[in-house]
């Protein structure tokens, strides 16, 4: 079956039946090759709706005697199209600065190793993928870290449980996007349907992107030197992992990319610690956005959009460790 040919189920529709269950996510040899070691070693989480991989930084000193209450167990959840290795710098930053912590990145449906589910993409999906990491992990709970659609998985995860989320940091988080703000022909798109299956696909990775796809000439040098390069991954799942453009477009049809307000005014209101970090230049979130659903913890990173995770890491970890400290 051809990526371009994959249309998952939409939620409430009947399942189409146990031929296809998960598509298979590309192999860590593969991956590795292409893109080197930054990453640990992948671990295997194993669940009915197939196979997702995730990435331990562990604890490299025991937590100091006169801290009450340590930053223990961190969950990165990384946003649509770039997976886990994305969050890497930012992981790293963090274990260097609370090296008693257990750091984990996790590779979401669809993304880097992780399998694509033949299911409809919402987010209770999601919820049950890290309700099943934590279990695996012997996880109460942990503080959580969303960047983009990762921050909506954050803050939908929250309001549903809200006794697994220690604390919650929403990096220029997706989620408060309204569905009406789009003409009909885009609401058709994200409706779906016979004929329109393709256009939709290039409109969503349009949408995403910005304007097409361009993977810098000189990406292998920079990944030879230790850079990630965000666009030669995307564009690598693209061809490499037959299930990514099938879990993009049904986690921003309905994974929690758009109209999740309510469920953000409910985590805003469970008594869960939260930041909120925003680039300046941010056209996908402001800071309007998120006072208006009871969000009152906000950092603003200057001159700078919605990538801000990647290209301001030092003061994004920096903001995160003044945060935890005040826990």
């Amino acid at each position: 079956m051809s990526n371009a040919s994959i249309v998952l189920p939409r939620p409430g529709t009947a399942k189409s039946g146990d031929a296809l269950r998960s598509i298979q996510a590309p192999s860590e040899a593969a991956f590795v090759a292409t893109f080197g070691n930054l990453l640990p070693p992948a671990l295997y989480l194993r669940t009915p709706n197939g196979r997702a991989a995730y990435y331990e930084l562990p604890p490299s000193s025991p937590a100091p005697a006169d801290l009450t209450r340590p930053i223990s167990r961190v969950l990165f959840v990384h946003g649509v199209q770039t997976p886990a290795i994305g969050l890497q710098p930012l992981a790293s930053a963090l274990s260097s600065r609370f090296p008693y912590s257990q750091c984990v990145l996790l590779d979401l449906w669809g993304h880097g190793l992780t399998d694509t589910p033949f299911v409809a993409h919402d987010p209770a999906l999601f919820h049950a993928l890290l309700e099943a990491l934590m279990v695996q992990l012997g996880w109460e709970d942990a503080h959580f870290v969303g960047y983009s659609f990762g921050g909506s998985t954050t803050a939908t995860f929250a309001a549903a449980h809200p006794e697994r989320v220690a604390s919650m940091v929403l990096v220029a988080p997706a989620g408060l996007i309204r569905s009406t703000q789009f003409d009909e022909l885009q609401r058709s798109y994200l409706h779906g349907g016979e004929g329109l299956e393709e256009r939709a696909r290039a409109w969503i990775l349009e949408l995403l992107e910005g304007g097409q796809l361009i993977v810098p000439s000189d990406w292998k040098e920079r990944v030879g030197r230790g850079e990630i390069v965000a666009e030669a991954v995307r564009d690598w799942q693209m061809r490499e992992h037959e299930g990514h453009m099938a879990s993009v477009v049904g986690i921003v049809r309905d994974g929690g990319v758009l109209d999740k307000h309510a469920e953000f005014a409910k985590a805003a209101k469970n008594g869960i610690e939260g930041l909120c970090i925003l680039g300046e230049l941010d056209d996908l979130c402001s800071v309007q956005d998120l006072h208006h659903v009871g969000m009152r913890n906000i950092a603003v990173v200057p001159q700078v959009g919605h990538g801000v995770v990647r290209e301001r890491v030092p003061e994004v970890a920096r903001l995160i460790e003044d945060f935890w400290n005040k826990l």
